[in-house]
């Protein structure tokens, strides 16, 4: 990742993730498409349990201009049942090595928490880890993401899946999670861990107002120099809000992903890849032209 010591500002810098042989440059926003193998995620669960689905399916995201896919074998919906290691690696193994031989340039993210199956799954040609807990549930994950050499979603969540909706608590959760992050990144740069992007936790022991809170401020986490992800993708802030079911969710997942563009995200976690795709072209559109006009003032 570029030396954040180089620039004058965190909104002025260019991310570089080198993701093991490939190299993703976020000078614009990506989208990072999501593809569960699961029976019981939330959204789209028991879809793409199969070769030929999440094949298909990945194929078409990649398609659409997903620059990353990010590949999950254990639901972390709220009250999702507890999986064990092995079943994890047992679904996700057989699927990313099925997808690096197919698409040979692909990024593949991989959503765990367990440093045994983040050690295996980049054996076997991940390229990103990204890691609900932040580091929480597994004691071994920071040194085994350090020695991996590749990049590490720290995202923030409180309490455990099956619990952390039960009354979530903050005094200001930007604050608090922004101390999060700060104590976090410091352990990883400790660690050896270099690149590190950051996720607030979108409905990750949250209120729908702590949600609509994080989302007004993502721009207090651009001092970490850190890039931003966000996944916001069809979550329950917006069915809850408008009353309606995920499924019908994507003009309102639309909505929020262009508020966390302008206010700094740098990845859009979507399980809706090509609309995704044209809300960033609008807003870097849009930036482009501020930024023009900013010149042609001075």
């Amino acid at each position: 990742m570029l030396d954040s010591k180089d620039k004058n500002t965190a909104f002025s810098k260019t991310f570089i993730l080198q993701c093991g042989d490939n190299i993703i440059s976020l000078e614009n926003p990506v989208v990072m498409g999501i593809l569960n193998l699961t029976p019981d995620s939330f959204y789209d669960g028991g879809k793409y349990q199969n070769k030929e689905s999440f094949i298909t399916r990945t194929e078409q995201m990649l398609e659409e201009g997903a620059a990353i896919i990010d590949l999950g074998a254990v639901s972390t919906r709220p009250g999702a049942s507890e999986v064990s290691e092995e079943e994890e690696i047992r679904r996700l193994i057989p699927a990313i090595i099925e997808l690096v031989k197919k698409f040979p340039r692909i990024v593949l993210s991989i959503d765990t928490y367990r440093s045994g199956v983040a050690r295996i799954a980049a054996e076997n040609g991940a390229g990103i880890i990204n890691d609900i807990s932040g580091g929480n549930l597994d004691a071994k994950m920071f040194n085994t993401v350090a020695g991996l050499k590749i990049p590490y979603v720290l995202m923030h969540m409180q309490g455990i899946p099956a619990t952390m909706q039960v009354n979530p608590q903050y005094h200001d959760v930007v604050h608090e999670i922004r101390d999060f992050f700060e104590e976090k990144l410091d352990e990883l740069e400790k660690s050896g861990a270099e690149q590190v992007i950051i996720d607030p936790g979108f409905g990750f022991g949250k209120t729908v107002e702590h949600n609509f809170s994080l989302l007004s401020r993502i721009g207090n986490f651009k001092e970490l120099n850190r890039p931003i992800l966000v996944g916001l993708s069809r979550k329950s802030m917006t069915s809850k809000l408008l009353n309606i079911a995920a499924k019908d969710a994507l003009q309102a997942t639309c909505a929020l992903n262009t508020i966390a563009l302008i206010h700094g995200a740098d990845i859009l976690r979507v399980h809706d890849i090509k609309e995704a795709v044209q809300v960033i072209k609008v807003v870097t559109a849009m930036n482009t032209s501020n930024e023009k006009a900013s010149l042609n003032l001075i």
